[in-house]
């Protein structure tokens, strides 16, 4: 196979800039998180120097892992004052100069305008991503769901090599110490906590409830006062809603008014003092209920 170079010419003076400019300035470019890059189905290993992304969101990687990974052999040597990187393949025959910190290159003498320049950190050449795109007519694609730059060489698109862990689950004592239960909550909880007592005409206490009566009892345990009977608190209280929530109150018609009233919990269901079988939970949705049922209130 005939072997044909590419050659990158970085300047020597800026080379050497490195141990000047020390880590501070490779820190000050290299903020960011750490990436993975995949060319192809294949994730490239570098095992030296991580890529990264920069203060200006460039993805940045090594070179000779990169550029070896996609078939190329990269030689290191000095060429008329310069350092050259050979890069060895037998498919292209494009010359680049290139140089750090710039953004314009030169393919075939020709100049190429780049988003971003490549950069000398700590003795390793990394180069922006995107420049394998602009130069070599490759795909780049970027899964921030687990941050890979995906390179297809192919010129197809391809599927992540790997996939981020899921974030792991907030401890359950961690999820019930940041839960603070609204009035409404409680007032759902305290109305479940008084199922089965019976049912008394007029009853307000825990010998015994009417509907309204069970209802007043449980809203009183928070300071809410409301009328006695249930036509009143349908006629004179809340606000009229149609898209009911937890601590809602629902009223029904039996008969020509309205002569019931219950707590709504949610998912359809709601409590209530009944004649049949004391304080129970029901369906609004029910064969029974869902005939009578009239509307809602919301008082909290």
């Amino acid at each position: 196979m005939k072997r044909l170079w590419k050659t990158v010419f970085l300047s020597c003076a800026v080379w050497a800039s490195v141990s000047v400019l020390g880590a501070g300035q490779a820190s000050a470019n290299g903020a960011g998180s750490e990436v993975k890059v995949q060319v192809n189905d294949a994730l490239v290993a570098f095992p030296e120097t991580q890529p990264f992304i920069d203060v200006s969101g460039q993805t940045l990687v090594p070179a000779r892992p990169l550029f070896e990974a996609m078939g190329y052999k990269l030689d290191w040597r000095m060429n008329n004052g310069q350092i050259a990187v050979l890069m060895q393949n037998a498919d292209h025959t494009k010359t680049i100069e290139a140089e750090t910190g710039k953004n314009e290159w030169k393919v075939d003498g020709k100049p190429v305008k780049l988003t971003s320049a490549a950069m000398n950190k700590q003795g390793t050449l990394f180069i922006p991503v995107r420049a394998v795109s602009e130069l070599l007519g490759s795909i780049v694609q970027w899964d921030a769901d687990n941050d890979i730059a995906i390179i297809g060489q192919d010129g197809k698109y391809h599927a992540p090599a790997w996939y981020a862990p899921p974030a792991p689950a907030p401890a359950a004592a961690a999820v019930a110490a940041a839960y603070t239960p609204t009035v409404a909550d409680k007032v759902a909880s305290t109305a479940q906590n008084l199922l089965g007592i019976r049912y008394v005409w007029g009853g307000t206490t825990t010998k015994g409830f009417d509907c309204s009566g069970f209802v007043n009892y449980v809203f009183d345990q928070y300071g809410v006062e409301l009328p006695r009977t249930s036509l009143d608190m349908y006629d004179n209280v809340g606000q009229s809603v149609i898209g009911l929530q937890t601590g809602d109150l629902v009223f029904f018609k039996i008969g020509k008014s309205t002569t019931h009233v219950g707590i709504y919990l949610g998912d359809g269901q709601f409590v209530s003092a009944t004649t049949s079988s004391g304080t129970k939970i029901d369906s609004v949705y029910s064969s029974y209920w869902g005939s009578k049922y009239i509307g809602a209130k919301r008082v909290l």
